[in-house]
């Protein structure tokens, strides 16, 4: 436990002398995520709450927190959350058809002799809890990649006024490509990193490509990195494109006002 406490002092020095007041506020958010999820996992233990519903208020409370609270309250934090929201929907249809599809719901196979000796007749539907543990997965490269693309075109326009909506949509678009590599490598990395013992395990056990392939666990993991590269590239566009009609809606209101006057 000492160990955590200086690690997270020395995080918090670290976060404060780079970010300032924003690195506080950074180093704040990552107890108020915690607190959002662990009354997530609350409520979703009740059998009368719906999963999905329950996972988007969760997502849209750390989509405040990661963008109002860190960033404050602005035409970028806005254009991001607005965007996050979208995608978020969206990809939430994807995701419970793909869930039900692959049948990853539940436990697997690897993990059947630890649970033996607990029921599994709790009254909680495994497949919309399964979608909603994706979706909490993604959340937070998305809201990342939203911010990332609205900041710097903010940015841009302020440098140059002028600019017209279609060029400023195509600026969102080029910062999008080069961020949607990066980000999803380092998922993809991510998921090896976190599983390597697992992979380490499959190995020892002598797993053929097919059954590794068809591993519920490895299954329900791919997903998440897919689902997640998929919430990426779609944020790219519709981040791009309501941030360049909103701050173009914007110039053209504070003109029309100062003819006005």
């Amino acid at each position: 436990m000492n160990v955590l406490v200086v690690l997270s002092v020395i995080l918090f020095i670290l976060m404060l002398l780079i970010g300032g007041k924003k690195g506080v506020r950074s180093f704040i958010s990552l107890f108020l995520n915690f607190g959002v999820m662990l009354l997530t996992v609350f409520f979703l233990l009740d059998p009368s709450v719906n999963p999905i519903i329950m996972i988007l208020i969760a997502c849209a409370l750390i989509s405040c927190i990661n963008l109002f609270y860190i960033n404050e309250v602005n035409s970028k934090t806005k254009t991001a959350f607005l965007s996050t929201v979208i995608t978020i929907i969206v990809l939430i249809l994807l995701i419970n058809v793909m869930t039900e599809k692959l049948m990853i719901q539940g436990f697997s196979e690897e993990e059947v002799d630890e649970l033996s000796i607990y029921s599994l007749y709790i009254g909680i539907d495994f497949v919309k809890i399964a979608a909603a543990m994706i979706i909490m997965s993604t959340i937070g490269a998305i809201t990342d990649v939203a911010i990332s693309i609205t900041s710097p075109m903010q940015e841009i326009f302020n440098q140059n006024p002028d600019i017209k909506k279609k060029d400023l949509f195509i600026s969102g678009l080029r910062i999008g490509r080069d961020i949607l590599g990066s980000n999803t490598n380092t998922l993809f990395f991510a998921f090896f990193g976190g599983y390597l013992a697992l992979l380490l395990w499959v190995k020892d056990m002598h797993y053929s490509i097919g059954q590794i392939a068809n591993s519920k666990i490895f299954t329900s993991e791919l997903l998440i990195i897919l689902s997640a590269g998929i919430g990426i590239a779609m944020i790219i566009p519709i981040a791009s494109w309501i941030n360049s009609y909103y701050l173009v809606k914007m110039r053209e209101k504070e003109a029309l006002q100062g003819k006005e006057k």
